[in-house]
C-alpha cells in the first residue's frame, strides 16, 4: 500500500493543466481574469449541508462567508453563533448586498430553478446544490439564466475532487483501462434515516427516486464526466423500511452512448458503503470509501491489470467539498474553466429525469 497521497501532488497529476493551473490560483492561460482573490458568499439554507458548507469554508483562503440566510432565524442563530456572518430570512438580503460575489443554495430542490434564476439576473454568480433541478427543461432555464447574465453556474457535485475519483477518471481518459466495458457504483448510507416523515426530503415533489437526488445523483455525475453521455436506462424503487413517498432503495442499469454498460445503487436504510468500479479491457479499477465525503478517512483504490495480481493504495481524506469551491471561485476569478461543464450539468439532470420515468412507469427510459 501507498499511504498519504497528497492532494496538491494528486491534482497536479490528474487535473487538466488549466484547471489545476487555475485552482490553486496562478495565472490561466487565455482567461480574463478578475484582481480580487478573496470571494465574499451568502450561504441560503442552513440544514444539515447548509452548515456543513458553513464550517467547510471557514478555513478557506479564497472564499468568505459574510451573509446566511434561513427561514427559521431563530433556530439557525443558535446553530452558527460561532461564525461571523450576517444572519436574516430573505434572499432578497444576498441579492441587494454589493459585497457579496456569489450565492450558494442549499435549499429544497424544487426552488432551484426559481432562486437560481433569481441570482443570476442579480448579477451574481450562483453555486447550486445538487440535483441543479428536477427535469431537463428547468435545468435548461436555468442554465441559459447564467448564459445570459455572463455569471458562472457551480454545481454541488465534490465528488469529482476526491483523489481516488481523480485517479479513475486519469486512467480511463489516458486508457489505462483499455476499453471501457462496464461500470458499477453505490453510495448507501443512513444518515438520512432519521428525518421525520414530511420533512421536504421525504416528498416526491422534492427528492423523486428514492435515494437519487441525496446520493446516486453523484454516480450519474460521475459516470457522464468519466464515460460520457448515457443513451437508455432502467430504474426500479423499493420501499423497505421508511415511510418516504419515493421510497428508499434505488437500482439503475445503464447505456452510454459509447456502448458500454454501467450499474448503480443508493439505499437510504443501510450502513455506510460507497464504492465505484470501471472494467476495462486491460484493467479494472474500483475505489472503497470508509466514510462519507463530509468525514475525514482513508479511501482504498485496488487496480488490477490483465495478469496481474490487484494492487491497492490509500488515499487520505480531503475536504472535496471546499475544494469544489475553491474550484469554483477560480472559474469566478478568470484563471480557468469550471470543472463541470453547462452542457453536462444538463446531460445529469436528463439521465435523472429519465430515471424518475423509468422508475414510475417500469419500464426503460432514452435520456435527452
Amino acid at each position: 500500500m501507498v499511504a498519504g497521497h497528497n492532494i496538491g501532488t494528486a491534482l497536479n497529476i490528474i487535473l487538466p493543466y488549466t484547471l489545476y493551473d487555475g485552482f490553486w490560483g496562478r495565472k490561466g492561460l487565455g482567461q480574463e481574469r478578475n484582481t480580487k482573490t478573496m470571494l465574499n458568499a451568502a450561504v441560503i439554507g442552513l440544514g444539515w449541508w447548509g452548515r456543513y458548507i458553513l464550517n467547510s469554508l471557514s478555513v478557506s483562503d479564497k472564499i468568505k462567508l459574510t451573509r446566511a440566510i434561513d427561514v427559521d432565524v431563530d433556530t439557525a442563530r443558535d446553530l452558527i453563533g460561532k461564525y461571523d456572518v450576517t444572519l436574516s430570512d430573505d434572499l432578497q438580503d444576498a441579492l441587494d448586498d454589493d459585497n457579496i460575489d456569489f450565492v450558494i443554495l442549499a435549499t429544497p430542490h424544487s426552488m432551484h430553478e426559481e432562486q437560481v434564476i433569481r441570482v443570476a439576473e442579480a448579477g451574481k454568480h450562483v453555486f447550486c446544490e445538487k440535483p441543479l433541478c428536477l427535469n431537463a427543461a428547468s435545468a435548461a432555464r436555468a442554465i441559459k439564466a447564467c448564459e445570459d447574465a455572463s455569471v458562472q453556474l457551480g454545481i454541488g457535485h465534490e465528488r469529482r475532487f476526491e483523489p481516488a475519483m481523480l485517479e479513475i477518471h486519469r486512467m480511463v481518459q489516458a486508457g489505462e483501462l483499455g476499453t471501457i466495458m462496464h461500470a458499477e457504483s453505490n453510495f448507501s448510507h443512513d444518515k438520512l434515516a432519521s428525518v421525520p416523515t414530511g420533512d421536504w426530503r421525504t416528498q416526491a415533489k422534492d427528492a423523486p427516486a428514492a435515494g437519487m437526488t441525496a446520493m446516486g445523483i453523484h454516480l450519474t455525475d460521475a459516470y457522464i464526466n468519466m464515460l460520457g453521455p448515457v443513451d437508455e436506462l432502467y430504474a426500479q424503487t423499493a420501499k423497505r423500511i421508511l415511510d418516504w413517498e419515493h421510497g428508499d432503495v434505488i437500482g439503475v442499469q445503464l447505456r452510454m452512448k459509447s456502448g458500454a454498460t454501467a450499474y448503480l445503487s443508493a439505499i437510504l436504510v443501510t450502513p455506510l458503503f460507497l464504492r465505484f468500479q470501471v472494467f476495462g479491457s486491460d484493467a479494472w479499477v474500483e475505489a472503497r470509501n470508509s466514510t462519507h465525503p463530509d468525514t475525514a478517512g482513508v479511501t482504498y483504490l485496488t487496480v488490477c491489470k490483465a495478469g496481474g495480481d490487484p494492487e491497492t493504495r490509500e488515499y487520505a481524506w480531503v475536504d472535496a467539498v471546499r475544494l469544489n469551491f475553491e474550484c469554483f471561485a477560480s472559474a469566478i476569478n478568470g484563471y480557468a474553466p469550471y470543472i463541470n461543464t453547462n452542457q453536462q450539468k444538463l446531460q445529469n439532470i436528463q439521465t435523472f429525469e429519465a430515471i424518475c420515468i423509468s422508475a414510475a412507469e417500469g419500464r426503460p427510459a432514452k435520456v435527452g
